[in-house]
């Protein structure tokens, strides 16, 4: 298994516009091979830096699989408009990958 994972800094005061890109987006991702789960994870918020962290966080049967996707329409449409949103973020989207050593 494989798990992206992609950390955001949204700007105080944009968290609900922010949450709800996600939820009214046009994802396909449950018909792209290899793909398992997605969630969008909410954290704490640093009022000092004035941002709240989001993450999301998608897992995969392989790290091919979720390479497939990153070269497939599908990431193309997925992430078509997302540079219309920047005023939201405080810097660009921080992308870790992982492979699964152990799990239940």
């Amino acid at each position: 298994m494989y798990i992206a994972m992609n950390r955001f800094k949204v700007a105080a005061g944009s968290e609900a516009d922010f949450e709800a890109v996600w939820r009214n987006r046009d994802s396909s991702l449950s018909e792209v091979p290899g793909f398992a789960e997605f969630r969008l994870l909410r954290g704490k918020a640093n009022a000092e830096e004035g941002y709240t962290l989001f993450s999301s966080h998608t897992v995969w049967q392989s790290e091919e699989d979720f390479l497939n996707w990153t070269k497939s329409e599908s990431f193309r449409a997925a992430h078509r408009n997302a540079g219309d949103r920047k005023t939201m973020y405080m810097g660009p989207p921080v992308f870790e990958g992982y492979t699964v050593v152990d799990g239940i």
